[in-house]
C-alpha cells in the first residue's frame, strides 16, 4: 500500500475559513472550518495554489466553473452522484429526485441525499445546488446559512432570482 502525503491550505472566504486538502495533483477535500482552526501558510503546491485562485475568482463573481482536478473518495454510487452534481448549471438548483432521475434510479432519492451530504469537496462539487422537491433548503453540512449565501451569490452573478 502506498501512503501519500496530504497537503493542506486554508482560505478565508466571505462565509468563513475553508480547508483545502490535496494529494499530489488533485483535491481530495474542501470543507468549512471553525474560525479558530488551523492557520494558513504562504506557499502551496501548484494544485492548492490554483484552487485558492479559483475560489477567489468564484467569490469575486468572476468564475462560474472550476477546473481544479478532483479526487473525491467514496463508494461508486457516491461518485456517480457527485459527478451528476457537476452537471447542475451555475446559478441553478435541482432536487434530489431530479438527480435520482438523471441517474435512471428514481427509487434512490434517499441514497442520493446521503451521498450529497457526504460530498467531501464543497463548493467545487456543488452539493449546495440541491434543494428539496418543493424548492426548500434542506440539510447542508456547511450549515444552511452558507447554502443560502452560496445560492444567492450564484443567482446574483448569473442574473437570476432564486426563491
Amino acid at each position: 500500500m502506498i501512503i501519500r502525503d496530504i497537503e493542506r491550505a486554508y482560505f478565508e472566504s466571505p462565509i468563513g475559513r475553508i480547508e483545502i486538502s490535496c494529494i499530489e495533483d488533485a483535491i481530495v477535500s474542501i470543507s468549512f472550518m471553525n474560525a479558530d482552526a488551523a492557520s494558513s501558510r504562504s506557499s502551496y503546491n501548484q494544485v492548492l495554489g490554483r484552487t485558492i485562485e479559483e475560489l477567489t475568482e468564484y467569490f469575486d463573481g468572476a468564475l462560474t466553473q472550476f477546473d481544479t482536478p478532483l479526487l473525491p473518495t467514496g463508494t461508486e454510487f457516491e461518485k456517480q452522484v457527485w459527478k451528476s452534481l457537476l452537471d447542475i448549471p451555475f446559478g441553478e438548483t435541482c432536487s434530489y429526485i431530479d438527480i435520482a432521475n438523471r441517474m435512471r434510479n428514481p427509487g434512490a432519492v434517499r441514497a442520493v441525499g446521503r451521498a450529497n451530504g457526504s460530498n467531501p469537496i464543497a463548493i467545487v462539487i456543488p452539493c449546495h445546488r440541491v434543494v428539496g422537491a418543493d424548492g426548500s433548503l434542506t440539510g447542508y453540512s456547511g450549515e444552511l446559512w452558507r447554502k443560502r449565501w452560496l445560492l444567492d451569490h450564484e443567482a446574483r452573478i448569473a442574473g437570476k432570482i432564486l426563491l
